[in-house]
């Protein structure tokens, strides 16, 4: 992001921005047209490799338009694709994310040495986590009790 605000700051009249493909340049349509816009502004022409758009004609800017729907479009179908893989994967009992680092077990045992006095510090240091990891047990432990 940083080096495309860099480079958008950078294009000056007269310059050609080359880029790979469409779906590389913004993430909508909408996004797509301002950003078509502001090069247009600064007079700046557009190429896109991979699709052969040239902006700098009345052809080329119709197509670029057409063509950023289209991978609007087929990015919203990956992603809707995505979402039904992950439930389907839900569905089938498979768990996303990391898998705890401390068993309920160790929890309980951490709940009640902090109970007893032992230090956050200590804690962390015995079962090698973050205190933060700590504190969650703790507090874990605490909601159920």
């Amino acid at each position: 992001m940083k080096e495309f605000r860099t480079m958008k700051e950078y294009v000056r009249e007269g310059d050609v921005l080359f880029v790979t493909k469409l779906d590389r340049l913004a993430r909508s349509v909408i996004d797509l047209h301002k950003f078509a816009k502001y090069l247009e502004d600064k007079e700046v022409d557009l190429k896109v490799l991979n699709q052969n758009i040239d902006t700098t004609s009345p052809a080329g800017r119709l197509l670029f338009t057409m063509l950023g729907a289209i991978a609007e479009f087929e990015r919203d179908l990956i992603n809707e694709r995505v979402k039904e893989g992950i439930a389907a994967a839900k569905a089938k009992g498979i768990k996303f994310g990391r898998s705890a680092i401390l068993s309920y077990k160790d929890k309980k045992v951490i709940y009640k040495q902090h109970q007893k006095g032992k230090s956050v510090i200590w804690l962390s240091n015995f079962f090698h986590v973050a205190r933060n990891t700590i504190y969650r047990a703790i507090k874990d432990v605490a909601k159920k009790e």
